[in-house]
């Protein structure tokens, strides 16, 4: 039956399968699909990342086939893993079959080599410890050792082990995350276990930087809200502040970014993608103060171009709703307040105030003067006798704003306007 999945995938990935049995056959070890992406493919769910199990040495498996497949390769040795990038949208994980144990609550495991179900018995919930062997004897055998495909089928989130949230909080959001993608349901023994860990603050334990990963995993969902909804009736949010609650004024909030959000995804289609993720948290944080917002962004250890795009929308949006909330700006005006922010931060700004005006400049500014450019270059400027330095930039700014407030249009009128500009 497992061959009938298989066959429904793209053709790459049943390639890059078989490669992955043959070299297990080479190296005569048994190999395995798991996880994540045995789970999407029985529920009819895109999933193309290859998560595989090898019953020897990973990393040695997955060098040699970086080597066939011209991969990129990342090692984590630690952890007997390696992730081989075949490109931004598929890439294969292969991992050593492993044991773990938690030598504190909420610590990293420690691992040691071990056997598939072992393997298996780590992971996070029944619906993830889903195998497909793919070398070895019965390929494309579904291995099922804790009823997965049965709680697949009753729509179940359920946990291995009565430890699992004490062991890995961060169990606690991928439970709510999956219920909610899935439309599925914690189990009530496993639900009761969550509320144990949460009434235990065992979240508060692991390390910000765990708690952030997982907490952009459910804001990069289809439908954030959803899980939030339930992360504040089964947790709270001082996992991110201690003085974050989230209000019904902040949801209905964050229901006015995901429609800003999809505004701007079906108007703009050509312009870079958004950081959706990074909207709803901004958002999210909106009701903490600057310094508070600081020490969140430092304990979450955020990337220097997300940190600096929560703080400009913190610092600034009060100051661009000031100069937007006026009537009869001139289009270049509008162009030069809202030109040095990032979409993220001029969205949140756009669902953030309801003013009329503000509104129909930044819906101005994206579709009309944002996409202007000049025609003239450097060239031109030498050609007319204007000698290279600082003023060529005043020069084009100039240009530039001439161009946006519709004064001229051709290459030719932007010759006469810097004629005009540079012989007063």
């Amino acid at each position: 039956m497992m061959v009938t999945y298989l066959e429904k995938l793209p053709k790459e990935v049943r390639e890059l399968i078989h490669l992955a049995a043959r070299q297990a056959s080479r190296q005569k070890v048994s190999s395995y699909l798991v996880g994540g992406f045995v789970r999407d493919l029985l529920l009819g769910a895109p999933n193309f990342d290859l998560d595989i199990v090898v019953e020897g040495d990973g990393i040695k498996f997955a060098e040699e086939a970086s080597g066939i497949l011209k991969a990129k390769l990342i090692r984590h040795r630690q952890f007997g893993t390696a992730s081989l990038i075949i490109r931004p949208d598929l890439k294969i994980d292969i991992t050593t079959a492993r044991r773990e144990f938690y030598p504190k609550p909420a610590s990293l495991p420690v691992v040691s080599p071990g056997a598939l179900k072992d393997d298996l018995f780590r992971r996070d919930f029944t619906i993830n410890s889903l195998a497909i062997r793919i070398s070895g004897k019965g390929p494309s055998e579904l291995i099922d050792f804790f009823q997965g495909k049965n709680d697949l089928k009753q729509k179940k989130i359920r946990v291995l082990h009565s430890l699992s949230f004490i062991d890995d909080p961060t169990r606690i959001l991928r439970a709510i995350r999956f219920e909610q993608r899935y439309d599925f349901a914690i189990e009530p023994s496993t639900l009761r276990q969550l509320k144990k860990a949460a009434r235990m603050k065992m979240v508060n334990k692991v390390g910000p930087q765990r708690l952030r990963d997982e907490l952009i995993l459910i804001l990069k969902e289809t439908r954030p809200l959803r899980p939030l909804k339930r992360i504040k009736e089964l947790l709270g949010f001082s996992f991110i502040n201690r003085n974050l609650s989230l209000t019904h004024t902040d949801f209905t909030f964050l229901s006015r970014i995901e429609k800003e959000i999809a505004w701007f995804q079906t108007r703009h289609t050509h312009r870079r993608r958004l950081d959706s993720w990074l909207i709803y948290f901004m958002g999210m944080i909106d009701g903490l103060t600057l310094g508070q917002v600081k020490k969140t962004c430092r304990n979450f250890v955020f990337r220097q171009g997300e940190e600096k795009r929560i703080l400009d929308y913190k610092r600034l949006h009060c100051k661009i709703f000031s100069l937007l909330n006026k009537g009869l700006l001139k289009p270049s005006r509008i162009y030069r307040i809202l030109e040095p922010l990032s979409y993220e931060v001029i969205l949140l700004i756009k669902a953030k105030y309801k003013n009329q005006a503000l509104q129909r400049y930044i819906e101005d500014f994206l579709a009309i003067y944002n996409v202007v450019r000049i025609l003239t270059k450097g060239k031109d400027l030498q050609a007319l006798g204007v000698v290279p330095g600082p003023d060529y930039q005043k020069i084009f700014h100039k240009v530039l704003n001439a161009r946006i407030d519709g004064k001229i249009v051709t290459w030719d009128d932007e010759i006469g306007f810097i004629k005009r500009i540079t012989t007063r």
